[in-house]
């Protein structure tokens, strides 16, 4: 009998064994909220507040320099990136038909001249015997009309003859303002026709120590740029540095693609190391508003909203939607829909408080993309909030980082 009772009483200390191992076992699976979350702290600082871009890096002024007679391009003294001063020759146009034309027309300027010097011999003669009454008036009336004639012919000719020079200067190409060549379109040999509008054949930035941007930025974002914001840029020839500058201009001209208005935003830009060059890609950040010394908390708090309080929020939404259809519409405060344009502002982020999620209500403000600015009653500065779950229980349990082992 004694060992039946001996066998009994090792079975249930066994037992008892088993059962504690498996609650200690139970109580180990059982994590803390702070172990469900990834936390980050809220912090103070500064934020801004800046719209974005892109843009084409443009001198300031950029002189197209034409033609105004045809020709072939005879010389050509300047190429690329050369410097040049005002009036110096950039080409010249083969001449051979202005000179022609000039000897021509000189010709017909003495013909013209020996026509004048006759026609005032003549009147003179007529005047005479007009005197002597050996000729009538109407002999005297044609004698000056026939004067007035060939002077007014010889300015005709003398004109002409300005014009012709005047067309022959025109074959020497001279830069109007002293800059550099950023593009040249001829070459010596080429045929240049300035028929009904000039043709370009060079282009000459004045100054590229002073460049600007000209950006488009949408309509959403254009009722917050001012003249005088500070705007930072980057390019893609110098990636990891940043440059500066100043809205200079907002054009009122509206551009519409796709029934997408956008407004020309000119950045006005120093260059005085020449690094930055015409038609360089310009990403373009304009700060529009600053907070200094406020409290942080990064985006992705003012997102997360856990399980449990979405599916009492629906809860919540089902109560309240039954409980209006008992309701006369009537009741509803006039300020109703104000209320909740006012509330537009404000957001919710969880922290971690006797050990429970709990929703912390707060004030959002400015946002830079990366934090944004809070503000509350209950809010506190280094106090984590919760910007997602852990890997492991977002994929339901399992290995650390999401890892599972499949079982063959």
């Amino acid at each position: 009998m004694s060992r039946i009772i001996k066998k009994t009483i090792s079975i249930l200390v066994l037992l008892g064994i088993v059962a504690a191992a498996y609650y200690y076992y139970q109580q180990s699976k059982i994590r803390l909220p702070a172990d469900m979350y990834r936390l980050q702290p809220i912090t103070q600082g500064d934020v801004a507040q800046s719209v974005s871009a892109n843009g084409t890096l443009n001198p300031v002024t950029l002189i197209s320099v034409g033609t105004q007679v045809s020709g072939r391009v005879s010389k050509l003294f300047v190429d690329f990136n050369d410097h040049v001063e005002k009036g110096q020759v950039l080409l010249t146009l083969d001449n051979s038909l202005f000179a022609a034309q000039i000897a021509q027309t000189e010709g017909n300027v003495r013909n013209v001249q020996a026509t004048l010097e006759l026609a005032v011999a003549n009147e003179a003669r007529v005047r005479s015997l007009f005197a002597q009454e050996y000729v009538s008036r109407q002999e005297l009336d044609q004698a000056v009309q026939v004067l007035k004639s060939a002077r007014a012919q010889l300015a005709t000719a003398r004109g002409q003859l300005r014009r012709d020079q005047t067309n022959l200067d025109f074959a020497v190409i001279r830069s109007p303002v002293s800059g550099v060549v950023v593009d040249r379109v001829v070459d010596v040999g080429q045929t240049v026709a300035a028929s009904f509008q000039t043709p370009t054949l060079i282009k000459i930035a004045q100054d590229l120590s002073k460049m600007q941007i000209d950006s488009s930025f949408a309509e959403a974002d254009i009722g917050n740029i001012k003249v005088g914001q500070k705007a930072k840029f980057s390019v893609d020839a110098f990636q990891n540095r940043t440059f500066e500058g100043v809205v200079k201009q907002l054009r009122l001209n509206p551009t519409v693609t796709s029934n997408v208005v956008t407004y020309n935003v000119v950045v006005s830009v120093d260059n005085p190391d020449k690094t930055l060059l015409p038609g360089m890609t310009a990403y373009v950040n304009i700060v529009v508003a600053e907070h200094e010394n406020v409290m942080l908390v990064p985006n992705a708090a003012l997102r997360f909203k856990p399980k449990q309080d979405d599916s009492e929020g629906d809860q919540a939404a089902d109560s309240k939607r039954k409980h209006s259809r008992t309701k006369d519409h009537s009741t509803k405060p006039a300020g109703h829909k104000k209320n909740r344009q006012e509330d537009a502002g404000s957001g919710n982020v969880y922290v971690i408080r006797a050990g429970k999620v709990m929703p912390l209500k707060v004030n959002v403000g400015l946002s830079d993309g990366r934090v944004s600015e809070i503000s509350g009653a209950d809010v506190k500065v280094d106090e984590l909030v919760i910007v997602g779950e852990n890997q492991t229980d977002a994929d339901g349990g399992g290995a650390p980082g999401g890892m599972r082992f499949r079982m063959f």
